[in-house]
């Protein structure tokens, strides 16, 4: 297996979810490592030269004017990163927190913020050897950056942090020992350079939108299936209807939809049973193919971020002269508006998966199946409270797609006047992907078992491969069981697949 090279410029998704699918290692390109080197020859010329520069020779936020002697730059850093390590609730997951370190150093590779090659090698260690900061997922602003989440992270690289390694949480200088690994001491700038970006909200913006992206089409095969349990008419998914709505993503929804049904004896035609579906079968591709518009959009604008210089001040060679320019670039707002898109766009996937639940289980739409598809009606309950549960669900992702980039709060003095909120779009984006995905189990669950009952050899060739799949790690309905186990078990096998070819 290759590893991922990092030098600040093309890092794509993709790469991303190949290194967490394969556990790759990261390693730096020459001529990114040179950048790094260039640019820090620039900050100790700087502090030679004792010129006033924010965050190197001066304090942060309020305390800008305030001048630093140079014996206490190194604390200064130090102190920045201890006092803003104000996190609290449970931890990202160690995925987002891998990713994190990732983009933390993809964005420093593009020279711009003035840190060793020293932070650098240091963060490559603690990638390639899966050492993974303990960082509570609450109390960033999304401006300036990431602040308490990267306080977190860059605690852990000096061996002051908490960690979880070979799935043990510790404290970072006992696994820094036992590696024999020494804590990196922050130089003038890097405290500030580690912590001033927006890697929290876009790193868990990067695994949602995988798990969002594959849930997408897995909410495709489910559909076919609910299709099938209910005779859908495959008329409404003809490409003359859908090429002229000018919608690439929705044509291909519809295409795909064909393709799983191709084959079924289950499926019929307009007038056949019934003029039209309903819209949970019959608007599809409009549907999902709106999501996968959404979808896009997010992809294009996190690439952007992951590439991003977004550190504050921002340091420039221009060869005849140097620049050093206190910026905003930190400030997390083109994040945050994709992630409250990203909200929107998957949790209209559960609202129709919630309508197709309704048909399977409902005896009035459901044609001959049996009352929530019960062994036994009234003896036993069947899928009665799996709708429920969806119900439950799909209305609490009502209220976390609530935009949360329309927010802002005044920080700092009111020196930081208005925040992205982002990473509280990105925390309620991925609470929602994992409700999605536990709609789209339940949906799965209960249409294995509507298409169950009317027989499984009229499925589609690719639907039935489908079946079998998901038959061998849940089984039939044969009477009232605890379903929760069933949901979890296909919920599980769905986030998994997501990071398969």
């Amino acid at each position: 297996m290759m590893n991922l090279v990092l030098n600040g410029q093309d890092l794509t998704i993709d790469a991303i979810k190949d290194l967490i699918a394969q556990n790759l290692k990261v390693e730096i390109c020459e001529e990114a490592l040179a950048r790094v080197k260039q640019s820090r020859k620039i900050v100790d010329n700087i502090i030679a030269n004792e010129e006033t520069i924010y965050g190197i020779t001066t304090g942060f936020g309020l305390f800008s004017d305030v001048l630093i002697e140079q014996d206490k730059y190194e604390d200064l850093q130090l102190n920045l990163i201890r006092s803003h390590a104000c996190g609290v609730g449970a931890p990202f997951d160690d995925d987002v927190a891998l990713v994190m370190m990732i983009l933390r150093l993809n964005t420093m590779l593009k020279g711009h913020s003035g840190v060793s090659a020293a932070l650098v090698e240091q963060l490559v260690f603690f990638i390639n050897e899966r050492i993974i900061p303990v960082i509570p997922a609450q109390g960033s602003l999304g401006a300036s950056g990431d602040l308490a989440p990267l306080s977190h992270l860059a605690l852990a690289l000096v061996g002051e942090g908490e960690v979880r390694y070979k799935g043990v949480r510790q404290d970072s200088s006992e696994v820094l020992q036992s590696l024999n690994r020494a804590p990196h001491t922050l130089q003038a700038k890097e405290g500030l350079a580690l912590i001033n970006g927006t890697q929290a909200m876009t790193s868990q913006g990067v695994i949602s939108y995988i798990e969002a992206e594959h849930l997408a089409y897995d909410a495709e095969w489910i559909a076919a299936l609910t299709h099938q349990a209910l005779n859908g008419i495959v008329d409404a998914y003809n490409e003359n209807v859908h090429i002229v709505r000018n919608s690439e993503e929705q044509l291909s929804v519809a295409h795909r939809m064909l393709d799983w049904l191709e084959g079924s004896s289950f499926t019929t035609r307009q007038g056949e049973l019934r003029v039209q579906d309903a819209y949970s079968l019959r608007c599809i591709p409009q549907i999902h193919g709106a999501s996968f518009q959404v979808l896009n959009y997010v992809k294009e604008k996190l690439e952007c971020e992951m590439n991003a210089a977004n550190d504050n001040p921002l340091i420039f060679d221009k060869g005849d002269e140097t620049l050093v320019i206190s910026g905003g670039n930190f400030h997390g707002q083109p994040v945050a508006f994709a992630l409250d898109f990203l909200k929107i766009g998957v949790s209209e996937l559960s609202n129709v998966s919630e309508r197709r639940i309704e048909r399977l289980v409902n005896p009035q739409l459901n044609g001959e199946l049996p009352a929530f598809l019960s062994p036994e009606p009234g003896l036993q309950s069947g899928a009665m409270i799996m709708q429920y549960a969806a119900a439950s669900l799909v209305s609490e992702n009502k209220t976390l797609a609530h935009p949360a980039s329309v927010d802002s709060i005044p920080s700092s003095a009111n020196q930081e006047d208005h925040v992205s909120m982002g990473t509280i779009a990105s925390r309620h984006g991925y609470q929602i992907v994992e409700n999605v995905r536990n709609v789209l189990a339940i949906e799965c669950v209960i249409a294995l078992q509507a298409v169950e009952i009317k027989g499984i050899d009229k499925l589609s060739p690719k639907t039935k491969e489908k079946y079998e799949e998901y038959r061998a790690i849940v089984p039939s309905i044969t009477e009232d069981r605890q379903f929760h186990k069933d949901i979890k078990v296909v919920s599980d096998y769905l986030k998994q697949s997501a990071y398969k070819k």
